[in-house]
């Protein structure tokens, strides 16, 4: 697996999503939770999707419970608490795993592309983000604590 593009991912219905489908786009991809203190951040993802879209842009949500289980819910209670409480209308996936031995593969192979602190690959926390570039490479990871409105001149810079 040499970009974004060569991986599959199953959507918040459970469709199969091949994410070449978003070939050619900057994307944001962030493991996300319902019940967590940077929750708010679903406010700035959506308007980052709004603003900037239309210039090739996406912001791709992949829901995971294994911080302090902040994301109980299934696929229906999750898309609805995130279109309910902040409007989202960017894609959202099924609940995965981001750790461990049962990590989703496209974050594992996202985690080896851009390490955290101290070279570390593990995910420390709801709302770590991926900044992908048009051709599907990894260009930077940013922590739960960046604010996704703090990311936009990097992602203008992108597209």
């Amino acid at each position: 697996m040499t970009t974004v593009y060569d991986f599959t991912a199953k959507d918040i219905a459970g469709h199969t999503i091949p994410l070449s489908t978003y070939k050619g786009k900057v994307l944001l991809i962030v493991n996300t939770a319902s019940k967590c203190g940077f929750t708010p951040q679903y406010e700035g993802l959506q308007t980052l999707q709004n603003d900037l879209a239309d210039q090739g842009f996406a912001v791709l949500g992949f829901p995971c419970n294994q911080f302090a289980h902040q994301e109980p819910g299934d696929a229906a209670e999750i898309a609805g608490f995130c279109k309910l409480n902040y409007g989202v209308t960017f894609p959202l996936f099924s609940k995965i795993d981001v750790n461990g031995a049962h990590a989703d593969p496209l974050f594992q192979w996202l985690k080896k592309q851009a390490k955290g602190f101290f070279g570390s690959e593990s995910i420390k926390w709801n709302f770590t983000k991926f900044l992908v570039d048009r051709s599907g490479r990894v260009v930077k990871r940013y922590g739960p604590t960046d604010k996704p409105e703090a990311l936009r001149g990097e992602i203008e810079k992108l597209l």
